[in-house]
């Protein structure tokens, strides 16, 4: 398992880090349009599995709302999507995940198909935005989601003993969750102290409104991250599967390595626009 976890993980940075520093960035929009359009998929899967030829439709009906938004060049709607997908981070999702495992996917399955074409799209959209202010800025802030999940994990083994979300994800506690979050804190000060301020969402928040924002945004970040996280869980507790899919060999799916940046990149990308 480790073997081919390694494999998988070598084969994708073979392919990312000369996209990443060698090509244009329209190369980078293009992985990250296959990647959500692979998770686009394994969305639809999850919630109608016995659907298996809707699914490529719903991949390609995700893919033909992202295509033309971009041919009408509707910055609008753009922005509109990202609203709309940050208003259900913040007012919707905490209702959902509440609700534990007391729903019904069957039930639901309209609201998640209309949701799915929501948030896939915002998160790319939001990615592309992030490159375009630069690919420090943008990796600095999918790091951020790196950094609270490797912090959560190492202190939950060492400290964890109050659960997160039991019914969702029993492995994550609230000592976890804490623990990465001072790890983001201190992340997100290293960026401000050793890299020029307006290369990082974090040092461009800290000397336009100051430290304690800049901080306050980071909680809000990680929280985000955490969520996206339990919110995938959710669904595939919901759905019976361990992984969203096996389209990456000794990982799962895409989605289970993209979760926690489908909310945490629109909401970046909104906080970076204030600025």
């Amino acid at each position: 398992m480790l073997k081919t976890r390694v494999i998988t993980a070598t084969v994708l940075l073979a392919i990312l880090l000369p996209i990443l520093f060698l090509l244009p960035a329209f190369y980078l929009g293009l992985f990250f349009l296959v990647a959500l359009i692979a998770a686009a998929w394994e969305w639809s899967r999850m919630i109608a599995p016995e659907a298996k030829f809707a699914a490529w439709l719903y991949a390609l009906f995700c893919l033909v709302i992202i295509l033309l938004l971009l041919g009408m060049q509707a910055v609008t709607w753009q922005f509109a999507l990202l609203v709309m997908a940050v208003l259900f981070w913040f007012f919707v999702a905490p209702f959902i995940l509440a609700k534990g495992m007391h729903l019904s996917l069957q039930k639901f399955k309209p609201f998640y198909s209309v949701l799915g074409l929501i948030i896939l799209p915002a998160a790319w959209f939001a990615l592309v935005f992030l490159r375009e202010l630069g690919l420090v800025f943008l990796l600095s802030a999918m790091a951020l989601v790196w950094v609270a999940d490797i912090g959560a994990y190492f202190v939950g083994k060492a400290f964890g003993k109050r659960k997160l979300a039991a019914q969702i994800s029993p492995g994550k506690s609230i000592e976890g969750a804490l623990g990465g979050l001072l790890l983001c804190y201190l992340y997100a000060f290293l960026c401000v102290a050793f890299l020029p301020l307006g290369d990082t969402l974090f040092g461009a928040w800290a000397i336009r409104f100051g430290w304690v924002p800049m901080f306050v945004m980071v909680t809000v970040l990680t929280a985000f991250s955490i969520f996206g996280d339990l919110f995938e869980s959710q669904l595939k507790r919901l759905a019976g599967v361990k992984d969203s899919s096996h389209l990456l060999p000794g990982h799962g799916g895409v989605l289970d390595r993209v979760d926690a940046l489908i909310p945490t990149m629109p909401i970046a990308a909104l906080l970076a626009g204030l600025i």
